[in-house]
């Protein structure tokens, strides 16, 4: 690049954007990168501050900023994720379409460890929408060494996984087991099943059985095995999740054979939650801070299980950090910390 003052640089061409702030109104290119200077531009681009100009001259070595966004978003961009033309230097990235969102952390600190390459991303292990803003990635200066760049590409082509991906949700048909004397009898209406099957239709799956059953050991497991018989792909068992000696639902999840990933989780709220498999089915026990918070360990972890993540008992644990919930007076989540350490 070579520096040229602004007032003689009319018919050169920038190698950059000019960037324009509009305090509490707009950021813009004012000029983008390529664009001839003109006569009419030089008060324009000194009221911006810009005393001097860079007009581009290639190295061999040195590669423009929008190039090597490209190339370093061609790099990262795993399946389900999709990124637009440079803006500033900057590429962003977005969801192609609605699944768990994965972010390959190791590989994240290698690339922004080279020298002059940046990528920043969105919490990963969280479900998304499509069009969903997911990260952005640039380079410092403008223009980097061609070295910078192969070392990115060279780390990406070695990872055992993207920097970026998006799961799609597979869809699940899921049985609810709702336990409780007082709902069996009729003497309260259940809560549970209303609130789960939004849940699982925003995820893409459909809740196809519910069934209630009284506090026993024996009703529920036979509940949990008929709904296995039926072809479930998943069996949530609400309800007698608390230390209360009628509280009889972990007993039968363990009844009915299931390998047992965890009893208790470092998550709040959701605490009480139970996960084990039947199989390859997985059997949860849903704790009651499900029926009325917007945000639980369910949230955390169900979108995982329905991208075709198998759980154990690290990923649980690894949910601490981040794992309690603000209870803001209004509740912005996903939007907020709760679940991403």
């Amino acid at each position: 690049m070579k520096s040229i003052p602004t007032r003689a640089a009319v018919g050169l061409t920038l190698c950059h954007d000019i960037t324009e702030i509009i305090p509490g109104k707009i950021k813009h290119a004012a000029f983008k990168r390529g664009h001839r200077v003109r006569p009419e531009d030089v008060e324009h681009l000194l009221r911006l501050g810009k005393e001097n100009l860079y007009i581009w001259e290639a190295e061999q070595d040195a590669v423009h900023e929008d190039e090597a966004a490209r190339r370093l978003a061609a790099a990262f961009a795993g399946p389900g994720v999709v990124f637009c033309e440079p803006s500033e230097g900057r590429v962003n990235f977005r969801a192609a379409r609605r699944g768990l969102f994965v972010v390959n952390r190791e590989l994240l600190d290698r690339v922004n460890a080279i020298p002059d390459v940046t990528a920043a991303t969105a919490h990963g292990m969280q479900a998304v929408e499509k069009d969903r803003l997911l990260a952005g990635t640039r380079v410092i200066p403008l223009a980097v060494a061609e070295s910078s760049l192969l070392a990115a590409e060279d780390c990406c082509r070695q990872a055992f996984s993207p920097l970026l991906s998006i799961l799609p949700f597979k869809k699940h048909r899921v049985a609810v087991v709702v336990t409780g004397r007082e709902v069996f009898e009729g003497i309260i209406k259940d809560g549970f099943v209303p609130v789960l099957k939004k849940k699982f239709k925003a995820w893409g799956s459909t809740v196809f059985r519910e069934q209630t059953v009284p506090d026993e050991t024996s009703a529920t497991a036979a509940a949990i095995l008929e709904a296995l018989a039926q072809g479930a792909d998943m069996v949530c068992v609400t309800g007698g999740m608390s230390v209360d000696p009628d509280d009889r639902t972990p007993a039968a999840i363990r009844d009915v054979g299931c390998d047992i990933v965890v009893r208790g989780v470092p998550v709040f709220p959701g605490a009480m939650f139970m996960l084990g498999y039947k199989g390859r089915v997985p059997v949860l026990g849903v704790p009651g801070c499900v029926m009325y918070q917007r945000a639980s360990v369910f949230d955390l972890v169900v979108p995982r299980i329905l991208a075709g993540q198998r759980i154990v008992r690290r990923d649980l644990s690894d949910l601490a950090h981040g794992g309690l919930c603000m209870n803001c007076t209004r509740c912005a989540y996903p939007n907020c910390a709760f679940g991403k350490g």
